[in-house]
């Protein structure tokens, strides 16, 4: 008869089971022994480490150049609209400074063959006398003087700079004061005294509204049966010193008339 011992027995144990990790890598490592390998894996790992490396790296890098972009735009947003009032202010500026600039232009001429007259007749001399008095150059205004510079630049305009564009606009607005005042003018007339043309021409120059003054004919012609010597004189203007010209307001002028 046989029989089966269905419950073991004391003495015997049953053997534990533990996982060691130590144990199974040298296990592998003396089952493996091509240093080619070896080295085949320490380099995929050596470059798996490195690619992690630079995924983290170039991940920073983006988001901070996100951050920036996005207040660049802010603030270019934000400062868009004071960007565009200034230059509307500037713009304005630089067209009253023009404006202003032809004004001063014309007032300060107003009076020109006033003064010229005046000086003229100051420093005209005894027995000698004149008969014609002509402008020789084309009279100039200032606004057309402006307009024919704004012509001119119409085509260099876009290529310039802003600053370079407002230096030539104040350049262009400063001119327009000197661009009807520089004229040239003939004088023609009879002495009796050669000495007497001579102090003329002297007393002209020595004028702070005149300058330039050459003789460029001189004639001894007969007239109501003298003999005179005929002259023609050409001279400048030039603008005078501040001190030479003395300004009074209008209302204190009409009042010291009265």
């Amino acid at each position: 008869m046989i029989e089966i011992n269905l419950l073991p027995s004391e003495g015997k144990k049953r053997k534990s089971s533990k996982f060691e990790p130590g144990a199974m890598f040298t296990g592998v490592a003396d089952q493996v022994k091509d240093k080619y390998l070896l080295s085949a894996i320490g380099v995929g790992g050596l470059s798996l480490a490195i690619l992690a490396l630079l995924f983290v790296t170039q991940t920073s890098r983006a988001n901070a150049l996100d951050e920036r972009n996005l207040k660049a735009v802010k603030d270019s947003s934000q400062f868009s609209s004071v960007l565009a009032a200034k230059n509307k202010a500037e713009a304005t500026r630089d067209s009253l400074y023009q404006q202003v600039a032809i004004i001063r232009s014309i007032d300060d001429t107003r009076f020109m063959w006033s003064h010229l007259m005046y000086e003229i007749s100051t420093a005209l001399p005894a027995y000698t006398w004149l008969t014609e008095i002509t402008q020789t150059t084309p009279p100039r205004s200032a606004a057309a003087s402006d307009t024919s510079k704004r012509a001119k630049s119409a085509d260099t305009t876009v290529k310039e700079s802003r600053e370079a564009k407002a230096a030539a606009r104040k350049a262009r607005s400063d001119s327009l004061l000197m661009a009807a005042k520089d004229l040239k003018f003939r004088l023609v007339g009879h002495t009796v005294d050669i000495q007497a043309l001579t102090r003329f021409m002297k007393a002209l120059e020595a004028s702070p509204f005149i300058q330039n003054v050459q003789l460029t004919r001189s004639d001894v012609i007969a007239t109501d049966g003298r003999e005179v010597t005929e002259f023609s004189l050409e001279a400048e203007t030039q603008p005078p010193a501040p001190f030479a010209i003395k300004t009074v307001p209008l209302l204190a002028a009409a009042g010291e008339g009265n």
